[in-house]
């Protein structure tokens, strides 16, 4: 049988299936049926920066980017009454005792401020990897690109002065400059990049007048915009990347790894299938590798990256031209 085993951001990962940052596992329990499904590592779900100045002593109401992530103050209120930062690591020991798989935590943060020392506890507590969620809606006009992209850099690089365990970005690609930033987010000892994370999107009930959550899991539609990123960096950071969004099955996993990256982050198709979807994705997965005479992941990954692909010119174009040239 084909060698699907990996390397991403330094972590021995039996496959490059991994188990995304989600209710799938917010305790030792879901860690265990993701570890029996098959899952190569899991990514803890996320505590909120909010929630460690909040279990710190310090007051919500004084947080300046509380406003980045919608209700989050009711969020954290409700999630902190059972899950203080002695859970996070209590739940971290839990599942490295249980499980012989990577665990890796997360934290969603929007400034490099002094929650920043708790990744050391994360390390202590026995975490192999830190995965840092970091988005900045673009929305203050008083601010450019440049002092919203070295908000990133700023917890990038505290963060991992703190640690030494492997510590990953999770981005979205709202960048001018995207392949830019990735150099710069590489510069600070970042070992991972997760291409590309989710956030809340507003919607209005046009009857009760409430802003509500809309498209919580994603579509396998939504592979396109990681998938052609992932091709077009793969091959020019020296990080290792994880495909996120849009991963609902073997064939968009094998994109990915094709496209260039080392892993597959999923969540939607475990709510949807439940944690069978994982065996499912990797007999998919061996079954291609054996199909085209691959006998290692390591001959698959990249394969159609930019710097590899007979036409690299396929992921830059932007325009239909091909399509519209066809319609009369």
């Amino acid at each position: 049988m084909a060698d699907v085993s990996t390397a991403y951001m330094g972590l021995k990962l039996t496959n490059p299936l991994i188990v995304g940052s989600s209710g799938m596992t917010e305790s030792v329990e879901s860690v265990c049926k993701a570890a029996e499904a098959g899952a190569g590592a899991v990514v803890l779900k996320s505590l909120f920066e909010e929630q460690i100045h909040h279990e710190s002593g310090y007051t919500i109401q004084t947080n300046e980017q509380l406003y980045y992530y919608a209700q989050a103050e009711d969020y954290i209120h409700s999630y902190t009454r059972g899950n203080d930062l002695k859970h996070y690591l209590d739940l971290i020991s839990g599942c490295k005792g249980a499980v012989d798989i990577p665990v890796i935590a997360s934290i969603n943060c929007v400034s490099a401020s002094e929650w920043t020392e708790f990744a050391s506890q994360i390390q202590r507590a026995g975490a192999d990897g830190l995965e840092l969620n970091i988005f900045l809606l673009p929305s203050d006009p008083r601010k450019d690109g440049g002092q919203n992209e070295q908000v990133y850099l700023d917890v990038l690089e505290k963060v991992t002065r703190q640690v030494s365990i492997p510590v990953a970005a999770k981005i979205s690609y709202y960048f001018s400059g995207l392949a830019n930033m990735v150099g710069k987010i590489a510069a600070t000892g970042t070992k991972g990049l997760v291409m590309f994370n989710r956030f809340f999107s507003p919607d209005i009930d046009i009857e009760t007048f409430d802003v509500k959550s809309s498209h919580v899991f994603s579509s396998p539609e939504e592979l396109a915009i990681s998938l052609r990123w992932v091709a077009m960096l793969s091959s020019r950071t020296p990080c290792d990347i994880a495909a996120s969004t849009g991963i609902h099955n073997g064939e968009a996993l094998i994109k990915q790894l094709l496209a260039g990256a080392k892993a597959g982050q999923i969540a939607s198709v475990l709510y949807r299938k439940g944690y069978a979807a994982i065996g499912t994705m990797l007999q998919e997965l061996h079954d291609y590798m054996e199909r085209h005479g691959f006998s290692s992941l390591d001959e698959v990954v990249g394969k159609m990256s930019l710097g590899r692909a007979d036409n690299p010119a396929a992921y830059e174009r932007v325009q239909f031209m091909k399509y519209f040239s066809g319609i009369s």
